[in-house]
Order: structure tokens, then sequence, then C-alpha cells
């Protein structure tokens, strides 16, 4: 009581059972292979509050130059980079430190007075909260001239 199978129709067969056990085979090196554990949080966003003056890519720039990468997760209290591990704290203040360092682009004013930056630990979510000074800024000042005197708005004269 032989099934009759032409030749063809069993050398596909084959292939297809060959084609999955392969896939099923690499997909369990391939997780048998790696160091990443399952528990830990990839860095998911960047959001920027307060700014007003710096512009928010500027900021989410400097941010990701101290670790908060797409690339990076948190491991624990341990961000890990491609290129280093650092605890989560150190992590917050370098990057409070990078973002003090925002200029407004064309000059070399840095007008972010107080840095706030919080991560959550379960989503991955960055935010980053700027204080901006505006009494850094320069007011619009007029010279006047008068019996070869020049004052400026401030009082002082030369």
């Amino acid at each position: 009581m032989f099934i009759k199978v032409r030749k063809d129709t069993l050398i596909i067969l084959i292939l297809a059972f060959i084609l999955i056990l392969s896939g099923r085979a690499m997909s369990y090196v391939a997780f048998a292979s790696s160091d990443h554990s399952g528990d830990d949080v990839p860095i998911s966003g960047i959001m920027v509050k307060g700014n007003d003056i710096i512009s928010t890519s500027t900021i989410k720039a400097n941010v990701e130059a101290a670790g908060f990468r797409s690339t990076s997760y948190i491991d624990g209290n341990t961000l890990v980079t491609t290129q280093r591990q650092l605890l989560l704290s150190d992590a917050k203040q370098n990057a409070a430190e990078m973002v003090k360092k925002s200029t407004i682009p064309g000059t070399s004013i840095a007008p972010i007075n107080a840095v706030d930056v919080q991560v959550d630990t379960k989503t991955g979510n960055v935010v980053v909260t700027v204080v901006e000074d505006f009494s850094i800024l320069q007011k619009n000042v007029t010279n006047i001239t008068t019996n070869n005197t020049t004052s400026t708005a401030n009082g002082t004269g030369h």
C-alpha cells in the first residue's frame, strides 16, 4: 500500500524540510551565541522641555553624545553603550554638563542655566528639562553722542 509520489514532488518536499530545519537551527544558534539578556531596556527617545532659544536638535545631539543614543540600553542601574558602560547617575550628570555647553547656533553664547535629566528605566524615555537665562542675551544698545562724550543705554561713557 504505497502512495505514489512523483520524483520532482519528493525533491521539493525534501528541500522544504531542509530549509525549515536549517532556519530553526540558525535561529537557535543566533539566540545561544548572543550575550544580550532580555531584561535590558533600550533607549527609546529623548524629549526636551523648556527650551526657547537653543534648538531641540542641538540639545538632543549633546544628550546623545553623553551616551543616550538609540543603540544604547539600560541594564539595571548601568547605561551600556557601544563603547563603554557607566552608571546611570554618571550618565545623567554627563548629559547635564553637555547640555549646559549648548550654544546658540553661530555664536559662543551658552544661555542654559540649569538642566534636569530624567530617565525612565522601564520605558527608556529620556526627558531633559532646561532653564535658559535670558539675562545673558545682550539687549539692543544704542550709543548717544553728546558733547564729544559717547554714552550707552546702561550709563557708562567713554
